[in-house]
């Protein structure tokens, strides 16, 4: 997975005739011209990072950059590291499944939707059961039927080869 890195300007690297200057301890020191705030940071041996390229003036803070930079990626780990990746579980069927066996697999789709999983049935034939699609089709639109309540379907029924599948995303 490749990252989207923003592009920070430093230093030399602004263009802007004015900007809103934070000082090194994070109280505002106003709005300045660009030169100035250069001083300023080279002053205390710092860098001029625009953090808020977007307001008007663009906001400047005098940081040591590569700490900022260090604190940047801690904060993006960190992020991560508490969203939910949304798993696909997979469920296996046959046209021709008995009553509580077919209770048992709805049921476990029912859980992984309820975990805010992703669920994906698939209806296998296998040899002459190809001759009668629509008893499998039948399947599985009981199926979509008994997880409408806590699920709906991402993607209809299709058939590929020999398996019919759909997918079922959680509410």
């Amino acid at each position: 997975m490749v990252a989207i890195k923003k592009f920070i300007r430093t230093n030399d690297r602004i263009r802007v005739p004015q900007v809103r200057v934070v000082g090194p301890d994070g109280n505002q020191l106003g709005v300045m011209a660009i030169q100035r705030a250069l001083d300023l940071a080279n002053q205390s041996e710092l860098d001029l990072v625009e953090v808020a390229p977007s307001a008007n003036p663009p906001v400047c803070r005098i940081v040591d950059y590569s700490k900022f930079k260090y604190d940047e990626e801690k904060k993006e780990r960190e992020a991560k590291k508490h969203q939910k990746q949304g798993k696909l579980k997979e469920i296996r069927l046959k046209p021709n499944i008995d009553d509580h066996d077919f209770e048992t697999k709805v049921k476990q789709a029912v859980s992984f939707l309820k975990k805010k999983d992703k669920v994906r049935i698939n209806l296998f034939f296998r040899r002459r059961q190809m001759e009668h699609v629509d008893l499998g089709r039948k399947v599985l639109d009981k199926f979509i039927q008994d997880v409408q309540t806590d699920g709906q379907v991402e993607k209809p029924p299709m058939m590929e080869g020999r398996i019919m599948s759909f997918v079922v995303a959680p509410k």
